[in-house]
């Protein structure tokens, strides 16, 4: 909601008609050479198609990728957004070291990816631009002034987020691994790759009635709770 959209998209609308010599935001304008204009700019399904949202931002990236060029302009909207938070970063990473260090395009690449503000660091034609907000008491406040550097992490939003991430492990942490749940690892985070893993298990937990009796059946899920049903039944 800060308008990085709406920034990109006039940057690209301010630059198709100043090439028609029809610009009238402006009391004066400096114009290069733009042989193209790339978008890949919003989210949805191509239902006519048969695609997924994820499969048009690839599909609309990799043809950026292939045809732009030195003197094209090129608007990168939220790229990876369409599939998994680790495997988002590695494609927008990957993405944008491409339009850098190949097309070396005149680029806008808008992210939530924090990490991404590394690139300015590693490339010298690369900048951190943010849409500036403020906090006012429980909300966020949008200025939508354009600012240098990388946005702040710490925002209200993100601490509501933080303090229901921490809750939802400390839930997690209360059921057995043997009822369903990934079994928590140090810290409380939930181990994702415990399902892999044969642990041994203390002696007192290993009658079937005290891990039943330990289990919580209000955090539990419908899939978790028919799991721990077949293995009662089993017993």
């Amino acid at each position: 909601m800060g308008g990085k959209s709406t920034y990109m998209r006039q940057v690209a609308l301010n630059r198709a008609v100043g090439s028609r010599r029809l610009l009238r935001s402006a009391k004066s304008a400096r114009l290069g050479p733009i042989d193209q204009i790339f978008t890949r700019v919003g989210a949805a399904d191509d239902l006519a198609g048969g695609r997924s949202t994820f499969m048009v931002e690839m599909t609309e990236s990799a043809n950026i990728l292939h045809n732009a060029t030195d003197r094209s302009l090129v608007l990168m909207d939220e790229v990876g957004r369409g599939t998994s938070t680790f495997d988002g970063l590695a494609l927008a990473w990957a993405i944008a070291r491409q339009l850098l260090e190949r097309n070396k395009s005149l680029t806008l690449f808008a992210t939530h990816y924090f990490e991404m503000t590394r690139l300015a660091l590693e490339h010298p034609s690369a900048a951190n631009v943010h849409l500036d907000a403020v906090e006012h008491k429980d909300t966020i406040v949008f200025l939508h002034a354009l600012e240098e550097g990388p946005l702040r992490r710490a925002t209200p939003a993100g601490r509501a987020a933080r303090r229901r991430s921490e809750g939802r492990r400390a839930q997690r942490a209360q059921i057995p691994a043997d009822a369903g749940g990934s079994k928590p690892s140090r810290g409380g985070q939930s181990d994702l790759f415990a399902a892999g893993k044969s642990e041994p298990e203390p002696p007192a937990n290993r009658h079937p009635a005290r891990r039943a009796a330990a289990a919580n059946p209000t955090n539990f899920s419908p899939r978790e709770a028919l799991e721990l049903l077949y293995k009662l039944k089993r017993l």
